[in-house]
């Protein structure tokens, strides 16, 4: 037979009302999530609250000597059932708010009645007396946070954090601990939070006087809290400052905020939202359990090395954000560091070579500050771990436990791209040991694919020859995508513009075939579409376009050259050497590079000098030259490329010059940082100005320049960042062959074209890469 212990006897009532209390808690929560619809990620934070409530009062039973809280207590308990239960809906309207509403007040209507109880019945004491102030304490951080969430003013916050913050300033100022005297005024505000709290929330008032009502609350909760300190400060017989408590917190609640920051940060920018950042990493639960456990110096050799994985782990994160943001791809560490170079001449293009210095150095010296502060952090939250073995281990098992129901039983996500059960850092891990493995075999697969060219033998007499004495110009519109052809919030603007240009050339007897190309490519990268385009194979990454300009590859510049042609680049955003030409197969370029353009006015912003100017200066440089043959050109047009602000205007053609008469345009544009962090709609009326204005400027020297012997391609070289195309703009971008030779049209009749500048609706988009073979296969005699 089995006989009960006198301590488990002693303890046994208590145990009995914990027990009823986490039962009704269970009943509540089943209740609320069918009757609400809450969901189980909403339960299950509940069940979290609920243990961990009952452990720290069980703890704090213990240190007391409770072994009942008596009949107040089993109200107060009742009362934090049903705050529990109010937490669990916190945001949500509908039926779920109006529970939570009834939850609230039933628990405030509640607070009357466990004081008097305790009273008549004889057994106030001073844990029953905490148990209650703590229960509506986190009442008021409840509904605040309810408040902030569905009705607006952040400051409401203030409210649910007063009673934390007095407790937190009591660890450095030790003179505001004690007893505080009972004043009805005191018990009067509190209430007065509750009730406001409540009515806001049940949203019976206007919101003319929702705010108001919020205010007056706050002010009377500071004066309530003032006074107490004022209080304090009189009957104290001295006011120590413990500094040092107040840097280790610091310090502390600054390494735990690092630590989590990086772990709980999405690694995709739609998720970098408030909201994106509520997640439970089991990293934290993992990590708090082995540096709990480990002896002093293993711990420390632990946590230095976990510091270097949370700084490579932030790292990537950080660096995934921008490309996705960017590139509309995640970064790759095998081939993407080369990048950053690009990264740096961009960023001296739009604020300057001082800015990009300044840029550049904050980012190298976040980078190496960031692993010593985590691994400073990891070292400090260590030694806590360690000292707080038991309620380390415990609050482990509990939101590991929590972790695994939101991960295997549930699942869930507040934002997109943030998983409530966060597991990134192990993620980050996995993914990047695949990368490089998955980069060596994609190296070899793109050599033999690359290796096979059907033209790679081809005499040059035998290449091209439909086109003979024909002048073939590429020219290349940055960030021409189908979605400003087609998106109802652009294509009114920019449909239009080609409208005009089909009358206008059709009346200077041009006619033109256009289409969709599918870019390797979007939002940025536009020398792997000219990489792609040329050389007949699919060019997405850095790894790729080395092995291509490392090979013999045919490209089409140099088939144009081989055949006969003069074969010439004009690239104004090009600002330093360019070894790729001679890969290419251009015997001329004209860059920005030795002031090979001959521009003497204002950069507009990232773009170097206006397309206008740069058409203007091939004409000089090239087209209208008298002494040369065919000519075959690739002309990269920039001022449709971001932050496309601001648009230069459009001038006589003969009063270009050498670009000074530019000055004077070039002011009032947005920063680079503004495509990403300002008002989505603004951007895209910019970007679609700069893009009206380099299909014009290039349309319209088709038509004043252009004669018989000319074939004109124009392409958008991939779509812009989805800032301005939203997430499913896709990657297609628009081509358009423009001539007055009716063969040359007859010859790309089998390709699917459509007459005129836009492309068919329902026009299929073919891989850019497949354009070098058919272009070659439909011109070669």
């Amino acid at each position: 037979m089995l006989h009960r212990s006198p301590r488990f006897a002693a303890v046994a009532p208590l145990l009995r009302q914990l027990g009823g209390a986490a039962a009704l808690l269970a009943a509540l929560l089943a209740l609320l999530a069918a009757g609400t619809g809450i969901g189980a990620v909403r339960v299950t934070a509940g069940a979290v609250l609920g243990v961990a409530a009952v452990a720290v009062l069980a703890r704090a039973a213990h240190r007391t000597r409770t072994t009942t809280f008596g009949p107040a207590g089993a109200v107060t308990l009742a009362r934090g059932v049903l705050v529990i239960g109010a937490a669990a809906l916190v945001g949500r309207g509908g039926t779920a708010g109006v529970a939570l509403v009834v939850l609230a007040g039933v628990a405030l209507l509640l607070d009357a009645v466990d004081g008097p109880v305790a009273r008549r019945t004889g057994t106030v004491s001073a844990c029953g007396a905490r148990f209650d102030m703590e229960t509506d304490a986190f009442l008021l951080l409840v509904l605040s946070v309810h408040v902030a969430v569905t009705t607006g003013p952040w400051w409401v916050l203030a409210i649910g954090l007063m009673r934390y913050a007095y407790a937190a300033a009591g660890r450095v100022l030790p003179w505001l601990r004690g007893e505080l005297p009972e004043l009805r005024s005191a018990k009067v505000v509190a209430a007065l939070q509750g009730v406001v709290l409540v009515v806001v929330a049940a949203g019976v008032w206007p919101p003319m006087v929702e705010r108001p009502a919020i205010g007056v609350a706050l002010i009377a909760l500071v004066w309530s809290f003032a006074s107490s300190v004022a209080w304090r400060w009189r009957v104290a017989p001295e006011h120590p400052v413990r500094w040092w408590v107040a840097g280790s917190g610091l310090l502390t609640g600054a390494g735990a905020a690092l630590v989590v920051g990086v772990l709980v940060l999405p690694g995709v920018p739609e998720g970098v939202e408030p909201l994106g950042f509520v997640r439970l990493p089991i990293e934290v639960v993992a990590g708090g359990v082995v540096l709990a456990v480990l002896p002093a110096r293993l711990r420390r050799a632990v946590a230095v090395a976990g510091g270097a994985a949370v700084a490579v782990i932030g790292l990537f994160k950080l660096l995934d954000i921008g490309f996705l943001k960017a590139l509309d791809r995640p970064f790759d560490p095998v081939s993407d560091w080369v990048l950053l170079r690009n990264a740096q001449e961009f960023l001296q293009g739009t604020v300057g070579p001082t800015g990009a210095l300044v840029a550049a150095a904050g980012a190298v010296l976040a980078a190496l500050a960031l692993p010593v502060a985590a691994a400073a952090a990891l070292l400090r939250l260590g030694r806590l771990a360690a000292r707080h073995r038991p309620a380390t281990l415990s609050a482990a098992a509990l939101l590991g436990t929590a972790w695994i129901v939101l991960w295997a039983g549930v699942g869930g996500q507040l934002v997109p791209g943030a998983p409530l059960a966060a597991a990134d850092g192990v993620a980050q891990v996995r993914d990047r040991a695949a990368d490089l493995p998955a980069a060596l075999r994609d190296r070899a697969a793109f050599a033999d694919e690359a290796a096979v060219d059907a033209y790679a033998d081809v005499p040059g007499d035998r290449l091209l020859g439909a086109l003979r004495g024909k002048d073939v110009v590429f020219t290349v519109v940055e960030s021409y995508g189908r979605s400003a052809v087609e998106d109802p919030a652009m294509a009114p603007r920019i449909d239009p513009v080609l409208a005009e240009g089909d009358d206008r050339l059709g009346a200077a007897g041009f006619a033109s075939r256009s289409r969709f190309l599918s870019s390797p490519v979007t939002g940025g990268g536009s020398w792997l579409a000219h990489a792609t385009l040329f050389s007949g194979l699919r060019i997405d990454d850095e790894g790729r376009h080395d092995q291509l300009v490392s090979s013999d590859r045919l490209t089409l510049p140099r088939a144009f050259r081989d055949a006969g042609w003069e074969t010439t680049a004009v690239m104004p955003g090009t600002t330093r050497a360019w070894p790729e030409a001679s890969f290419y197969g251009h015997q001329r370029v004209h860059a920005s590079t030795d002031d090979g353009l001959g521009y003497r006015g204002p950069s507009f912003s990232w773009s170097p000098m206006p397309d206008q100017y740069t058409l203007s200066a091939f004409n000089r440089l090239e087209y209208q030259r008298t002494d040369r043959g065919p000519l075959m050109a690739e002309i990269a047009l920039t001022s449709s490329h971001a932050p496309w602000t601001p648009v230069p205007p459009t001038l006589p053609w003969d009063a270009i010059g050498d670009g000074a008469v530019y000055d004077g345009h070039a002011g009032g544009g947005r920063s680079f940082d503004s495509v990403f962090g300002g008002d989505p709609a603004a951007v895209r009326d910019d970007y679609v100005h700069a893009t009206e204005y380099s299909l014009r400027t290039v349309l319209d020297w088709v038509k004043r320049f252009g004669d018989d012997d000319l074939v004109v391609v124009v392409l958008g070289d991939h779509q812009p960042v989805s800032v301005v195309t939203g997430p499913d703009g896709g990657r297609d971008v628009p081509i358009s062959i423009i001539t007055r030779d009716s063969a040359v049209l007859d010859r790309v009749a089998g390709w699917g074209w459509t007459p005129g500048l836009k492309p068919a609706p329902t026009a299929q988009a073919a891989p850019m890469e497949t354009f070098r073979d058919r272009f070659l296969a439909t011109f070669d005699r």
